[in-house]
């Protein structure tokens, strides 16, 4: 258990780069630039590095960005003073991949890695130390990503302006595509310039990529102390990002009040093409009503590949223990189980106290069943990395592998059906093609498993169908799908099946019934005071016509949310609070020329 004092213990680590004149360039800085950092760099000075790779978009068509729980060859870390954590994932991930440490020390890493510190001495088999510079621990947000050309061949590394006067950190994409012998495309020069970093950015692997507006905010042609913005409508920036990552839908959210460096992987994580697993708080308590009011927007505007709904599953955001502990709106740490990373059949995950982790880990092993959770501590004494602003995916980054054998497939959903098999269909794409797929299923986890071979849809090469017979209610049925490519290649989805699988039951059909009453039923418009995207719910027992409107303190209409017919059941509509003077403003809503409802409303 932390003593009191792991607030203290970590503001004394933070200050030994300040203590020491920053001679070690292995004590890392936070990941936000203090006014530590900012007064040396004004003192010293600091220089970018001239080349930055290929300065236009990767060649080829198809460009597809993979997404995080994909095949992946290399974890990378730079190696820096939280030594212990960097261990435990080192020792996790090498039995997944090629694991590359950058090391401005190389005998001092290779000696902890050896020696009995923190869990023992571990082998180097599946270890590459690569002797280099650099200024921080987050290669998350520093690193590379891996893109395909034509679909799922041809891969590249893609990489940004750095949002951080690190110009070091912003070069260790080069050294890493030396080392594994692959082309590297920076969107570093104009017009296709573009500031960003990697803790805000997800890929669904399929073209669909999750930001906040952060990457709005630093290409708005703007400045701020040590550079200036690159200059880009938000449509250009679109067009940039798909010219270098494929992607066709970039969602962006607003920026939370608490998130000091704004990144979504502090609050939110693509788990498949189809779950967002997303940070809750207790109801108003910090980031809590914006990050509700983000994810119903991102409901109500967007969908999956398939075109339906995302399944946002909620996970508890502990408070910080301890001296000074408390949620982020009371100065506490922002502790996170978001932060986590996929290393093929693992996933690491940051924890804390017993008392969160516990509920933390049931949800991943709920979700994720079959993969390896590993729990790493983020804020022990002395190894408290969280306080410095980040945790596990922070401090870490992948390369895909070199020819993914992509399986997709949207899990099937519960069902009253005991008449009619249950139809699976999955899409497989490898750059040989695919030689053969096998849907296989069961009633008992202890087997044994039938297997049902899939046929290609009528008029697709890639989509491929089989069915699982009709079962009894009260049936749980487990299944999976393997997939073998024409150059031999193997793999599965989930990736651990059979030790991973998606499920569904086969229940009877729901009791109960929904009375409405005449009376227009809601559920408060989120957040409030408000600064950004606010949700308004609606519920009414009966369409009807008519106008949401917001009204400012001298009762003049400042914006129409809506107008036209309103559906009966629950509806959800959308404005800027942003738009807006800061002040008291009332939502009414008016059906028939009739205000029915209101609602007052802060915006700050």
């Amino acid at each position: 258990m932390k003593h009191s004092f792991s607030r203290l213990a970590a503001w004394i680590i933070f200050l030994l780069p300040t203590i020491s004149l920053f001679a070690q360039q292995s004590q890392s800085w936070p990941n936000a630039i203090t006014p530590e950092e900012r007064n040396h760099i004004e003192r010293i000075g600091f220089e970018q590095h001239a080349t930055r790779g290929t300065e236009t978009p990767p060649p080829g068509e198809a460009l597809r960005t993979s997404a995080e729980w994909e095949e992946v060859e290399v974890l990378t870390i730079s190696w820096t003073s939280f030594a212990c954590i960097q261990k435990q994932i080192v020792a996790a991930a090498k039995e997944e991949c090629l694991v590359i440490i950058f090391a401005d020390n190389p005998s001092e890493v290779e000696n902890y890695l050896t020696g009995t510190a923190c869990g023992g001495a571990l082998t180097l088999d599946n270890v590459q130390i690569v002797d280099t510079v650099y200024d921080t621990i987050w290669i998350r947000d520093y690193g590379a990503n891996t893109v395909y050309g034509n679909w799922n061949d041809d891969r590249v590394l893609v990489d940004w302006i750095y949002n951080r006067p690190r110009p070091d950190d912003d070069a260790i994409p080069d050294v890493l595509a030396e080392t594994i012998g692959l082309d590297l495309y920076s969107t570093t020069a104009e017009p296709n310039n573009i500031m960003n970093t990697g803790g805000n950015w997800m890929s669904d692997g399929f073209g669909t990529a999750f930001a906040s507006e952060l990457v709005l905010d630093e290409n708005d042609g703007g400045s701020t102390w040590w550079t200036d913005y690159p200059d880009h409508t938000e449509s250009e920036i679109d067009d940039i990002m798909a010219a270098f990552h494929g992607t066709d839908t970039y969602i962006k959210m607003p920026i939370l009040p608490y998130d000091g460096i704004h990144h979504i992987d502090m609050h939110m994580k693509l788990l498949d093409e189809s779950t967002l697993l997303v940070a809750e708080y207790p109801a108003g308590v910090a980031d809590g009503p914006q990050i509700n009011a983000n994810m119903e927007y991102v409901l109500s505007n967007f969908t999956t590949r398939w075109g339906t709904p995302f399944n946002v599953v909620r996970i508890p955001s502990p408070p910080e223990q301890g001296f000074g502990g408390g949620y982020p709106d009371n100065n506490g740490w922002y502790l996170t189980y978001t932060n986590s990373v996929f290393v093929n059949n693992t996933l690491l995950l940051p924890t804390y106290y017993t008392e969160y982790d516990t509920t933390a880990m049931r949800i991943y092993e709920e979700l994720l069943p079959g993969y390896n959770i590993v729990g790493i501590d983020c804020d022990d004494s002395g190894q408290s990395i969280i306080s410095q602003g980040g945790a596990i995916h922070c401090i870490t980054h992948t390369v895909g592998v070199e020819d993914p054998l992509i399986i997709s497939h949207l899990p099937l959903t519960d069902t009253e059906n005991t008449e009619n098999d249950y139809m699976v269909e999955a899409y497989v794409s490898h750059r040989s093609g695919t030689e053969s797929a096998t849907l296989h299923w069961t009633l008992d986890l202890a087997g044994p498993w039938n297997d049902a071979d899939m046929s290609l849809v009528d008029g697709s090469e890639e989509d491929w169908i089989a069915s699982i017979p009709a079962q009894s209610l009260g049936s749980a049925v487990y299944y999976y799908v393997e997939a073998a490519a024409n150059s031999g290649k193997t793999g599965a989805r989930p990736m651990p099946a059979p030790e991973g699988w998606w499920s569904f039951d086969v229940a009877g059909p729901s009791v109960g019934v929904i009375e409405w009453s005449n009376d227009v039923l809601f559920t408060p418009a989120f957040p409030n005071p408000a600064n950004a995207i606010t949700c308004v719910p609606i519920e009414l027992a009966h369409s009807a016509n008519g106008t949401l409107s917001l009204v400012n303190a001298l009762g003049q209409q400042v914006e129409t949310i809506y107008e036209g017919e309103f559906a009966a059941g629950t509806s959800k509509f959308f404005f800027h609070a942003g738009n807006h003077s800061p002040g008291a403003y009332v939502i009414l809503l008016e059906l028939n020329g009739q205000g029915l409802w209101s609602e007052r409303i802060m915006i700050r």
